[in-house]
C-alpha cells in the first residue's frame, strides 16, 4: 500500500486517538521516539487496507493530522516507523499493523499468531492478523448513583457466571448484556449484595503458551486495549455496557470495573506487537537502567507499563475517565503497587497516584488496590493513600488459618474479625479500607479451599508447576470430590463457617461470585487458562441451602450497625457511661487473657452500642467453634427487658434447632458460628 497524500485543515494534537468531527476525524498519536506515524484505512470487514496517510504534523511528542472523509463505523489501524534497536528498547517496523491504544471498539478480538512476534527483518505484514479500530463516537454515559461505599462486594467473572445460567437467552449468555437479565437480577438481589466488581472487560490476548496448549485465557487480565472492550464480552459495544450499567443502576447496585494498568498483553522481548510496542516500546514500557533493551517484569507478565511517564499515565488517566464516564462507580486495579513504581520504587505519591487523587472526575468513585506486584518492595498492604480500599491478603490467610487448625492462628482471627487495626489505623484510615475476602478468581474457590490440601493444576499444561503453593487449605481426610458423608458434612460445616466468618467481621466483605453455591475448580488454583466448564459456574448443581445462609447473612449485616460501624473496636466505653466497645469471651463467660488466645478453639465476641438513658443498647454476640465437638458457652447477662435469641447458626439449619438451654447458656455446634442477639421485650 502506498503512501496517500491528502489535503487537509489543520489538526491538534488534542484529544489523542482518532476523534469524530465535522467532516472527518483528527487524529493524534504520541510517540516521542517514532520518525514516522501512518494512519490506516480499511474496507467496510476490515479485509483490505484502502489507504495509508502520513500523520505530517506534530507537536512534541504528539503526532497529528486531520483526516476528511472518516465517518462512524470507519475501520482504521497504525503503523509506526523508526529505529529498530531493541538493544535499546526500540522496536519500529512498519510492517506491523498497530491498534490505536485510544481505540473505544475494534471489529474483531486479539488471535494470537507466530507472526506478530517477527523481527523486523522478517518483513511480515500482519494486518491480516490484527483487529481494526471502529472510529465511534463515545456513548450516551449511564448516570452514576450518588458515591457511597460499597457495603457487600460480589466479584464476577462475566463470562464464567453467566454462560451456563438456564435463565439466560442463549444469545446473551456469556456477554455483559446478561447481568441486566431477570434471572441474573434476581440472584443478586437475593444473595444481599449492593456492589459488583466485574473482572476484566478490555479487549485482551491469550497468553503465547497458550496458543500451543489449546487453551485460552478465561479471566482477561492480559490486555492490549484500554479502553475498547472486549468484542467477546460485549458484542454490543459501548452501547450495550451502558445500557447494562443503567439497568444494574437502576436495581440498586453499584458496579466497580478491575483495570489492569500494570502490563499488556504485548508480554516479554519475544512477544507479539500490536500497539504500544510498536508505537514506542522505549517510552511505555520500563526497561531496566542498565540494560535499556532489557524489559522489567515487575508484574509476572512479561513487561510493566511505565507509569510515572507523561504519554502512559495520560493514557491511563484517560482510560480510567472514560470508564467513570460510561457509568461505573469506581475501579479494582490489579497489582496496583506498578501504579506507584517510579525508577526508585512505590511511593504512595508517585505521579499516577498523584493524579488519580486530584481528578475531579474520579473524585467521588471508589478505588481498590491489589496492593502487591512481584518487583522489589511490591508489598505494599496498608500503604496506600486515603481514600483507597485494599485487598487485604492477611485477612484471607489469617482466616483459613484459623478454620484450618493452626496453633495460635485464634488471636490473629480476631484481629481480623475487627478491621485489621494492625494494618490501617497506623495511617487513620477505618476498617472499610480493608476489603476482605477468603477467596477470589485467583486461587482456590471456597469449597475447594476445604476440599484440597494441595493445588491440582495438571489441565493448565504446565505440569502442576503453576499456581501458589502456599494454600492454606485442607482436605477433611480425603484429597478431592468424595462420597463419603461424614467428609462431605465437615466441608460443609467449613464452608458456611468460612462464609459467616466473612460477611460479620468489619471491614468491606468480597464474595467471588459461585462461592455462596459450592463451586469448585477440581483443585485447579490458577485457572485464568480455563475457559470452560471448570470456570463456568454449574447453576443446574448450585447449593440452595448455601445461597440462603449468605442471604441471611447479609440481611444480618444490614439490620445491624455493630456489624458494619466503621471504626475500630478498643474494649473501652465509647462515650461517657457506655458500655465497652467489645468483649472477648471464653466458654464460661469469663474475658479471654492473653495466656487464653494461644491454645483455644472456641471464643465469643460481644459486640456492644452506645448507652442510651433508659434504653438497652445494642448487643451482639459471636461465638466461633472450630474443633470437632460441640461446646457449650454462657452468654453475657441479659438486662431487665430483654433477651438473648439466635438470630443465625451455620450449622444445623435452621437456628431453631439450637434453643438456648439452659436459660443463659448455648450450644455452639462444632465447625460453626453462631449470632446471638439481645431482643428487648414487648413492655
Amino acid at each position: 500500500m502506498s503512501e496517500i497524500k491528502i489535503t487537509s485543515g489543520p489538526s491538534s494534537p488534542r484529544p489523542l486517538g482518532v476523534t469524530l468531527v465535522p467532516g472527518g476525524a483528527n487524529v493524534a498519536v504520541a510517540s516521542r521516539h517514532a520518525e514516522r506515524i501512518w494512519l490506516c484505512l480499511f474496507d467496510a470487514v476490515g479485509a483490505l487496507e484502502t489507504a495509508r496517510i502520513p500523520l505530517a504534523s506534530r507537536s512534541g511528542d504528539i503526532h497529528h493530522a486531520f483526516v476528511p472523509g472518516i465517518s462512524e463505523g470507519t475501520r482504521y489501524g497504525l503503523r509506526a516507523d523508526g529505529p529498530w534497536a531493541p538493544e535499546r528498547g526500540q522496536r519500529f517496523d512498519p510492517m506491523k499493523l498497530l491498534v490505536d491504544p485510544y481505540a473505544l471498539e475494534l471489529d474483531r478480538a486479539f488471535v494470537y499468531h507466530s507472526d506478530l512476534a517477527l523481527p523486523r527483518s522478517a518483513n511480515r505484514d500482519t494486518a491480516a492478523l490484527v483487529p481494526k479500530a471502529i472510529a465511534s463516537r463515545p456513548a450516551v454515559a449511564a448516570v452514576r448513583p450518588a458515591p457511597e461505599p460499597p457495603g457487600v462486594i460480589y466479584e464476577v467473572s462475566v463470562r464464567a457466571f453467566t454462560k451456563r445460567h438456564p435463565g439466560v437467552p442463549e444469545p446473551l449468555r456469556g456477554t455483559v448484556g446478561a447481568l441486566a437479565t431477570p434471572a441474573i437480577l434476581a440472584h443478586f438481589k437475593r444473595i444481599g449484595v449492593d456492589t459488583l466488581e466485574l473482572m476484566p472487560l478490555t479487549a485482551w490476548i491469550d497468553e503465547r503458551h497458550l496458543h500451543a496448549l489449546n487453551l485460552a485465557n478465561a479471566w482477561g487480565y492480559n490486555p492490549v486495549t484500554l479502553l475498547a472492550p472486549d468484542p467477546r464480552l460485549a458484542p454490543g459495544g459501548m452501547r450495550e455496557i451502558a445500557d447494562t450499567l443503567r439497568t444494574l443502576h437502576d436495581a440498586g447496585l453499584r458496579v466497580l470495573l478491575d483495570v489492569v494498568l500494570n502490563h499488556s498483553g504485548e508480554g516479554d522481548d519475544a512477544g507479539p506487537t500490536l500497539s504500544l510496542r510498536g508505537l514506542d516500546s522505549a517510552t511505555y514500557y520500563r526497561h531496566a537502567a542498565d540494560d535499556p533493551g532489557r524489559m522489567i517484569n515487575d508484574t509476572g507478565c512479561g513487561n510493566t507499563l511505565a507509569l510515572d511517564r507523561p504519554a502512559m499515565a495520560q493514557l491511563a488517566m484517560d482510560s480510567l475517565r472514560h470508564w467513570a464516564r460510561l457509568g461505573f462507580d469506581g475501579f479494582r486495579f490489579d497489582l496496583a503497587t506498578i501504579l506507584g513504581r517510579t525508577p526508585t520504587g512505590y511511593t504512595a505519591e508517585s505521579p499516577l497516584l498523584t493524579a488519580i487523587r486530584q481528578d475531579p472526575e474520579l473524585s467521588g468513585v471508589t478505588l481498590v488496590a491489589e496492593p502487591w506486584d512481584i518487583g522489589p518492595g511490591g508489598y505494599q498492604l496498608g500503604n496506600f493513600p486515603s481514600p483507597w480500599l485494599e485487598w487485604n491478603d492477611r485477612y484471607r490467610d489469617d482466616v483459613r488459618r484459623f478454620w484450618r487448625g493452626d496453633a495460635g492462628a485464634a488471636s490473629a482471627l480476631a484481629t481480623r474479625l475487627t478491621g485489621s487495626s494492625d494494618v490501617f489505623s497506623g495511617s487513620h484510615r477505618p476498617p472499610s479500607a480493608s476489603v476482605n475476602f477468603i477467596a477470589a478468581h485467583d486461587g482456590f474457590p471456597l469449597a475447594d479451599l476445604t476440599a484440597y490440601a494441595a493445588k491440582h493444576n495438571q489441565a493448565n499444561g504446565e505440569s502442576n508447576r503453576d499456581g501458589t503453593d502456599n494454600n492454606w487449605s485442607w482436605n477433611s481426610g480425603v484429597e478431592g470430590a468424595t462420597a463419603v458423608p461424614a467428609v462431605r458434612e465437615v466441608r460443609a460445616r467449613d464452608v458456611r463457617a468460612l462464609l459467616a466468618a466473612l460477611l460479620l467481621s468489619r471491614g468491606t466483605p468480597m464474595v467471588t461470585a459461585g462461592d455462596e453455591m459450592g463451586r469448585t475448580q477440581g483443585g485447579n488454583n490458577n485457572a485464568y487458562a480455563q475457559d470452560n466448564a471448570i470456570t463456568w459456574l454449574d447453576w443446574a448443581h448450585a447449593d440452595d441451602g448455601l445461597i440462603e445462609l449468605v442471604s441471611r447473612l447479609a440481611a444480618l449485616r444490614r439490620e445491624h450497625p455493630l456489624l458494619r460501624a466503621d471504626r475500630f473496636l478498643t474494649g473501652r466505653p465509647v462515650a461517657e457511661g457506655a458500655l465497652p466497645d467489645a468483649s472477648w469471651l471464653r466458654v464460661d463467660g469469663a474475658t479471654m487473657t492473653n495466656a487464653d488466645w494461644a491454645g483455644t478453639d472456641v471464643f465469643g465476641l460481644l459486640l456492644q452500642g452506645t448507652q442510651h438513658p433508659n434504653e438497652v443498647p445494642e448487643r451482639l454476640c459471636l461465638w466461633f467453634n472450630r474443633s470437632a465437638a460441640d461446646a457449650e458457652a454462657l452468654l453475657p447477662a441479659q438486662p431487665p427487658g430483654a433477651l438473648w435469641r439466635i438470630a443465625l447458626a451455620t450449622t444445623p439449619w435452621p437456628p431453631e434447632a439450637l434453643p438456648l438451654t439452659p436459660p443463659g447458656t448455648i450450644r455452639i455446634p462444632a465447625r460453626s458460628v453462631v449470632v446471638c442477639t439481645l431482643t428487648v421485650l414487648a413492655r
